[in-house]
């Protein structure tokens, strides 16, 4: 075997790197024990604070060692195999910035009605369209003021530099489009520097593209209501006059007395000689170059937390710490009532690798009012100074360049902090008074920082406040019953096939066992390496690649099998085995890499995790079953033909090779099959309508908990009395769980509204059913019950679901398409397939419209999309073996019995085709009986697909192809017989 060695090689490098970031992940484990080790209180319940406070006093201590690298536990988290809300609890949130009041701002925020009009018009156009938002304000506007341009509204003092009274509105157009842009990216930068102080593992922030929108995902939160506050607060911008070191000498001193009074050894006062002995480079530098504070380098508790490297710099894994203390009762006593603590919001790399973080002595007014505000500043720009280095151009107004001009008069050599969310961004020091408000800020800046810097800056001049369109809060309990869930799924799948396989293919059945191990193995290490969470939607992406994964080694040996039955020796026949089946591997596999590409690109939330996971393991399966299987077989076989290896036991289902059934004649009974199923299906959708799940309609979900049984539908004839019929109730895994969906004031987003909401339902299940609302969760509460989750999705976001998933289904199509008429040079072939593939979505969906008739309660969300496109996705890897067969027998013989060899062809494969759909059906068959009811839906549509795609590749795909060729075949008008 050729490239043995390199493919031996590439196996061992991902294979130590996966073992690297996976030793990650047993580490944190291994914290989080401790952490619950000492909260849990002797009664054996668990006091999360002090989880918690366990878990904040290691973040910044080194807790893993590997190979004399040391990462502190902040580190740690950063690097391992992230949970997923679904598996961990926490909090998901879609934020909506309000592009309206950005507009507003530009123009001035005039009170004109006709112009509040065209804004409130602008908005509810936008909750129920797809287009950008500035579009819908312009065509109100056009509606609203037919006789007016924008520059009317627009040309204002704030815009004096770019907007004149003669600008058109496609020139203005285009500034709100670029301003709106641009205050978007702020709030982003502003939101994710938020999170990343909110302390949460693995926090997860992104930009939908081409809405106003922001993504967020909070794993391990059980506080939503302190989220809420922190994501939609509006953004503070300040300017506040900076201590030199030698002013606040007193105050140091006094807070090491009060330490010393308290029992705490203080760093000693400022007149002992810096001792820089132990310094980096740069904390040298730094020392040298302001010395007016010198702490000596005695062995103090102090000073081991606070070891400045110049002025009151201090490292990063010790400010924990230093809060405490300063916050501490004796310590903040001490502090003037004009100076207050702010520390930097990004730390400073030294030469021997630690982190410090400067603390800013900030000089407070009475009130807490800065003496500038960022409401002032009307324009900011990364520029170039005089020496061609980056800097920052910022422009204010009237009112604010004249304070500007008092402030920075009054501070000549003195340094200004920039604040933002009482973080300091930058400090420069004044050079002379600046009059005008035009002013240039200078510093070691890398173009980046720059641009960051003025966005800050800009972030007080065009308001855009927030508020959640979306969200979803996943109990820890719920959390902890979906990894069982998962894990049990994954796991029994995996012992099924794994048993299948040795029964099956003997020794070879072992080498493809093997190869799934390492499959996994990589799926999880490349996760960990990429920083994606693993959710509940990937491990159901691991189970069914479980099952696909194995198609590869069946195509393999069946081909092998074959080759030996024909009279080949062993060698050759595994030769010609993988020879012949790689064009087959490489394009059933590639089709559903198009799948999972456009699921990633299209989806959102879980859609988009386990499009994730679903790529990786094509490429991992792909990898796995045909070069590692190869090389172990490589070794299996030295002995050359005496070598004990075999490809089949006496189990084998060796009837089917012999098979020569008359599929092509039997189509038009196919086609009834097909079209009675489906028929049946949309008739009761006609009648009964589909269960479209909140994600496509909108509205709030409660996951309830009882501590008793409960009747659903008793539940929902109360409740719809109280929602005016808008409730829908429906058992959720158990007979004491429910999940309740309600569209009252669906179009509602507000804070208010949510708590109203929750509150309505709070109140209404204790008046139906007499218990308890449990708030706190406590699990010795009788006759109660508590949410366990809940999610939100407005009205605007539900369209855009809906929309991005039908363009995900459509692009698909397009894309199998083109791929099968590249690969195929036919467009019969490409034809067939998309026909094959939308009978097995609407025999997907009809099966659900029947499931559903019967009692079940089977929603379509973009889960259940997810799982359309997995079908297809599935179903075209089955139909290209087929077709990839009969073009081989096509190209090999040149009979004009084409409709023969079709059936041959179909025949051939049918032995890996029913192999391979019964490893997947396993697997899905134990995910869709262990996999909870989060993915019951899921389960069901994968389980139905793979029925109905094994079906459509056998007597859909190419009976349809050999009808589109008819006129190739006219002459062949009679069916072989069976």
């Amino acid at each position: 075997m050729k490239n043995k060695n390199f493919i031996v090689f590439i196996t061992l490098v991902i294979t130590a790197l996966c073992l690297y970031y996976l030793s990650f992940t047993i580490v944190s484990g291994r914290v989080r024990e401790q952490a619950t080790t000492y909260a849990t209180q002797p009664d054996g319940t668990i006091n999360f604070i002090k989880k918690q406070q366990y878990l904040d006093s290691v973040w910044r201590l080194p807790v893993y060692n590997i190979l004399g690298a040391n990462f502190t536990f902040k580190e740690v988290k950063e690097t391992e195999l992230g949970l997923g809300l679904d598996l961990l609890g926490g909090m998901h949130v879609t934020l909506e910035i309000s592009q309206a009041e950005i507009i507003k701002g530009l123009a001035g925020n005039p009170e004109d009605l006709k112009f509040q009009s065209a804004i409130a018009k602008a908005v509810e156009m936008a909750k129920t369209g797809n287009g950008k938002f500035v579009d819908y304000f312009y065509q109100s506007y056009s509606q609203e003021l037919p006789n007016t341009t924008l520059a009317e509204y627009f040309a204002n003092s704030a815009n004096a530099d770019r907007i004149t009274i003669n600008s058109t509105d496609a020139e203005i157009l285009n500034i709100i489009n670029d301003e709106v842009e641009n205050a978007l990216d702020r709030s982003f930068n502003i939101l994710r520097t938020r999170i990343d102080r909110f302390g949460t593992s693995n926090p997860n922030i992104q930009r939908i593209q081409n809405s106003g929108r922001i993504q967020i995902e909070l794993p391990g939160v059980d506080n939503p209501e302190r989220v809420r506050k922190l994501l939609q607060g509006v953004a503070k911008l300040q300017f506040w006059e900076v201590y030199e070191t030698s002013e606040i000498a007193s105050t140091i001193e006094n807070i090491n007395g009060q330490l010393l009074a308290s029992g705490i050894t203080a760093a000693i006062p400022s007149s002992t000689q810096l001792d820089t002995s132990n310094l980096s480079d740069l904390e040298k530098e730094l020392a040298m170059a302001d010395s007016s504070l010198n702490l000596g380098s005695q062995n103090s508790e102090f000073i081991e937390l606070l070891q400045p490297g110049y002025g009151l710099s201090y490292l990063l894994k010790d400010t924990m710490r230093i809060n405490q203390l300063l916050n501490s009762k004796e310590v903040a006593q001490v502090i003037p009532s004009s100076t207050k603590f702010l520390w930097a919001v990004k730390p400073i790399s030294a030469q021997d690798g630690n982190e410090v973080l400067e603390l800013y002595a900030i000089k407070t007014r009475r009130g807490e009012k800065a003496p500038l505000e960022g409401d002032v500043v009307t324009a900011a720009m990364q520029t170039l100074d005089q020496t061609s280095k980056p800097a920052v151009s910022m422009q204010m107004n009237a009112e604010g360049a004249r304070q500007w001009k008092k402030l920075t008069g009054e501070n000549q050599g003195r340094r200004i902090a920039i604040v933002l969310d009482n973080y300091v961004y930058t400090a420069p020091t004044v050079q002379g008074e600046i009059p005008g408000g035009n002013s240039e800020i200078t510093g070691n800046f890398t173009i980046e920082e720059a641009k960051d810097l003025a966005n800050i800056l800009k972030a007080g001049a065009l308001p855009a406040p927030t508020q959640i369109v979306e969200e979803a809060m996943i109990g820890p309990t719920l959390g902890q019953e979906a990894q069982f869930q998962g894990l049990s799924s994954m796991i029994a799948g995996l012992g099924m096939v794994v048993l299948f396989m040795l029964g099956y293919y003997a020794r070879a059945g072992l080498v493809a066992n093997v190869a799934l191990i390492f499959n996994i193995f990589f799926i999880l290490g490349i996760l960990a390496q990429i920083g994606t969470a693993l959710t509940l939607p990937g491990i159901a992406g691991i189970v069914l690649t479980i099952g696909m994964s194995i198609d590869a080694n069946v195509l393999i040996f069946e081909r092998i099998r074959e080759e030996r039955r024909n009279g080949k020796g062993l060698l050759e026949s595994i030769k010609l085995g993988y020879d012949k089946a790689f064009s087959a591997i490489l394009d059933s596999n590639l089709t559903t890499l198009i799948i999972g590409a456009i699921l990633y690109s299209i989806g959102q939330g879980p859609v988009k995790g386990f499009a994730v996971v679903l790529m990786i393991g094509i490429v991992a399966s792909f990898f796995t079953a045909v070069y590692i299987t190869r090389v172990i077989i490589y070794f299996l076989t030295k002995k050359g033909e005496k070598s004990k290896i075999s490809f089949e036991t006496k189990f084998a289902f060796n009837r089917i090779k012999d098979l020569n059934f008359d599929f092509l004649g039997k189509r038009k009974i196919a086609y009834l099959f097909s079209s009675s199923i489906i028929g049946l299906g949309l008739i009761l959708i006609l009648f009964n309508g589909l269960k479209l799940g909140v994600d496509f309609t909108g509205g709030r979900s409660y996951i309830v908990g009882f501590t008793e049984s409960v009747i659903p539908s008793e539940l929902k004839v109360d409740l719809d009395n109280e929602f005016e019929g808008s409730v829908e109730v429906k058992s959720y895994g158990s007979s004491n769980t429910v999940k309740i969906t309600t569209s009252y004031l669906v179009n509602e987003s507000s804070n208010e509204a949510d708590i109203l909401v929750e509150d309505k339902l709070v109140s209404s299940l204790e008046s139906i059913t007499g218990f308890t609302f449990n708030e706190k969760g406590a699990s010795n509460v009788d006759d109660s019950f508590k949410i366990e989750g809940t999610s939100k999705v407005g009205a605007s976001v539900a369209d855009d679901i809906k929309s991005s998933s039908y363009q995900a289904i459509l692009w698909s199509l397009i894309a199998i398409f083109i791929y099968i008429l590249i690969r195929f040079r036919k467009w019969e072939y490409s034809l067939a397939s998309i026909i094959a593939l939308i009978h097995d979505a609407l025999f997907v969906i009809a099966a659900f419209a029947i499931a559903n008739s019967l009692g079940a309660n089977f929603e379509i969300d973009q889960v259940f999309m997810a799982a359309i496109l997995t079908v297809i996705g599935y179903s075209i890897n089955d139909t290209v073996v087929v077709f990839d067969r009969i073009r081989e027998r096509l190209q090999n013989h040149k009979s004009s019995q084409r409709t023969q060899l079709i059936n041959e062809a179909i025949n051939q494969t049918l032995s890996r085709t029913l192999i391979t759909s019964f490893t997947t059906l396993v697997v899905v068959l134990v995910l869709l009986v262990f996999g909870g009811e989060v993915l019951r839906g899921f389960s069901f549509a994968l389980f139905v697909g793979i029925i109905g795609g094994t079906f459509s590749s056998i007597f859909i795909a190419s009976p349809i192809m050999v009808d589109l060729m008819k006129r190739e075949v006219k002459k062949e008008t009679k069916a072989i017989p069976a």
